[in-house]
C-alpha cells in the first residue's frame, strides 16, 4: 500500500467530523446520513479523489447490496466493501426504494470503514432514559 496514501487517510480520519445531522422522528433519535459523511469529507480530500458505487448480488432469495468505497491518490488506491440485505418488504416502500434504502446503508457503511466513524449507540442515538431516583417514595409519613 503506497505509504503517502496511507499518511493522507490518517489525516483525514483525524480531521474528520460527521456530526449526526439527521433526525429520526419515529424513534426520536438523531443519524448521520451517507450525504453528511460525503459533506463533512470532501473538503478534506486534498489530491484524493472518493469514489463509492454499490452492485447488486443474490444468494439463495436474499438479495445483497456490495457498496464499495474507494480512495485514491498518490498513484494509489485504498479499497473498503460494506454489504446491507434488502428487506423481504417495507411497509410504505416499493422495491426500487427497498433496494435504494439497501444502497445507502451500505454505503454508509463502507464511508464508516475507509473513515473510522464510530456508529454505535451514543447519547444522542436513542431517546433518554430517566434517571433512577437516589431514594424511593414513600407511601406512609415517616415516624415521628
Amino acid at each position: 500500500m503506497n505509504p503517502d496514501l496511507q499518511k493522507a487517510l490518517a489525516i483525514i480520519q483525524r480531521n474528520l467530523k460527521a456530526p449526526k445531522g439527521q433526525q429520526n422522528k419515529f424513534g426520536g433519535y438523531k443519524y448521520r446520513s451517507c450525504e453528511d459523511i460525503l459533506e463533512a469529507v470532501k473538503p478534506l480530500l486534498g489530491g484524493c479523489t472518493l469514489t463509492i458505487s454499490d452492485s447488486i448480488h443474490q444468494i439463495g432469495d436474499r438479495f445483497y447490496i456490495e457498496a464499495q468505497c474507494t480512495l485514491f491518490g498518490f498513484d494509489g488506491l485504498i479499497q473498503v466493501t460494506a454489504y446491507a440485505r434488502e428487506a423481504d418488504a417495507k411497509k410504505g416502500m416499493d422495491a426500487a426504494q427497498v433496494t435504494g434504502a439497501a444502497s445507502s446503508y451500505a454505503r454508509k457503511y463502507a464511508l464508516n470503514g475507509m473513515f473510522l466513524i464510530d456508529d454505535t449507540a451514543d447519547a444522542d442515538s436513542a431517546p433518554p432514559v430517566a434517571a433512577p431516583r437516589s431514594t424511593p417514595p414513600r407511601s406512609t409519613p415517616p415516624p415521628q
